[in-house]
């Protein structure tokens, strides 16, 4: 029976995927504008759809009717990404797409009611990157550093891996959202506007930017006391903001041409790399005591390892993968940002119970003023065919958050596996994801889950 088992085991994992990617992908879809390529085109395109059973927070309405549970497809990412490698020393970056359509949310500004412009549909396009490079140092076998200047609307953010996180390659289904502490605020969905240095020094990595926040304006709540003092986004005539990130790759040097860090090689490298990341920006936030309205700064600061390793006997193919990240937030006091991604509900004004504090769908607890701690691993189960049809890599993620705002810390944990059928180009992953309720800030009302499957197929 346990050799029976073992057998079933290697074939639910061997159904294909050697390597991050595909082998049948090559280069993808470039196009050469010289003879010997180094002046040319690439092109990537990917979509992520997903289908979902939420279990909504008490006091939810989804379209006019009180509800506890909901269910739908959305598409999480529609995207296409293009690059023009000019010369060694030219780069162009144009990154545009949609993000989060479900079937009453995410359509275009002004969607409404019902119709050709009703509830969620039609999102218009937007850009996510849009930046222009220029390779001050080119890297030789005797020149170790290199030095690239880019400006421009970009991803080079600093903080932490995962807040310059490639999208194709996920370990688990997404991120966790609050590695881009600023998303859709004072950032364009994890971006900003400005100038920016990568480069190398042997093993050594390091990122710089200096940037324009988009401007923010929410009006803070004026309270009695110091101590129920709350800060929103508010920045005014917004101060530069400067950010950065810094890591040392001890075994396999990873690729720093574009700014998306890798998820999980799925043991085509051998990569260990510890890293440190800030962000800051003066006068971002706003707070009012008594009509006395003060100013905040931001300065968060992030440290990670990162490692992707191939594990037992080469012909098993087997790999593990591991990230943890500590997180530093100081947004100014008592800040808390209250996310659901996709959110299909709304508060039910009829609803006479406990309200989830965070508001009504799957919103949660997700960015504040104080420490967050996120831990991911996943394992490549072993395969001995020559070209299987599917890999199977089952993946755990913990979170464990403690928010100035909130008198209980909370934890929060995300398990699922993903099927490579084309490594990352082609798969299909599945997850469940548990969320605390905060009933008031001192009390955890249960737990509320996700099952979500995604396909996801990128070019």
């Amino acid at each position: 029976m346990k050799k029976m088992k073992i057998t079933l085991l290697l074939l639910l994992s061997c159904w294909y995927g050697m390597g991050q990617g595909s082998t049948d992908y090559g280069p993808g879809m470039k196009f050469n504008l010289n003879e010997d390529g180094s002046k040319y085109m690439r092109i990537l395109a990917w979509n992520q759809i997903w289908m979902r059973s939420t279990q909504l927070n008490p006091g939810t309405m989804v379209g006019d009717e009180s509800a506890s549970t909901t269910t739908d497809i959305g598409n999480r990412r529609l995207r296409m990404l293009t690059y023009f490698q000019l010369s060694k020393r030219f780069m162009i970056v144009t990154h545009f797409g949609i993000n989060n359509q479900v079937f009453d949310t995410g359509g275009a500004s002004g969607s409404a009611n019902t119709g050709g412009y009703g509830v969620g549909k039609k999102p218009g396009l937007f850009f996510h990157d849009a930046w222009n490079e220029y390779a001050v140092i080119l890297p030789t076998e005797k020149q170790k550093f290199s030095l690239s200047l880019g400006g421009g609307l970009h991803y080079y953010m600093g903080l932490s891996r995962e807040t310059m996180a490639s999208t194709l390659n996920f370990l688990t289904i997404d991120a966790p959202i609050f590695n881009w502490p600023l998303i859709d605020n004072s950032d364009q969905f994890g971006r900003q506007m400005g100038i920016f240095a990568k480069g190398k020094y042997g093993k050594f990595e390091y990122r710089l930017s200096f940037n324009k926040p988009f401007a923010t304006n929410l009006t803070p709540t004026d309270v009695t006391s110091e101590d129920a003092a709350v800060a929103v986004d508010n920045n005014g005539n917004t101060k530069w903001s400067k950010a950065g990130y810094f890591e040392y790759q001890f075994l396999d040097s990873e690729s720093n041409l574009l700014p998306y860090k890798v998820g999980t090689y799925l043991g085509s490298k051998k990569v260990f790399n510890i890293g440190a990341g800030f962000y800051t920006n003066a006068d971002a936030t706003r707070s009012s005591v008594n009509g006395n309205v003060r100013k905040h700064d931001i300065n968060l600061l992030a440290a990670d390892v990162f490692a992707d390793l191939p594990v037992g006997k080469k012909e098993n193919k087997m790999a593990v993968t591991a990230y943890s990240v500590f997180y530093h937030y100081d947004f100014g006091p008592n800040y808390l940002r209250n996310i659901g991604i996709m959110n299909p509900g709304v508060a039910d004004a009829s609803f006479t119970g406990d309200r989830a504090l965070a508001g009504a769908g799957n919103t949660q607890a997700a960015i504040g003023t104080g420490t967050i701690w996120y831990t991911q691993a996943g394992f490549l189960l072993p395969c001995k065919a020559e070209k299987p049809k599917v890999r199977v890599q089952p993946f755990g993620a913990f979170t464990y958050k403690n928010f100035e705002a909130l008198d209980k810390a909370s934890t929060q944990y995300d398990l699922g596996a993903n099927f490579l059928l084309e490594g990352h180009h082609a798969k299909i992953t599945a997850q469940y994801s548990a969320r605390p309720v905060y009933t008031a800030a001192d009390e955890i009302g249960g737990m509320k889950g996700d099952i979500i499957l995604q396909l996801q197929i990128y070019l």
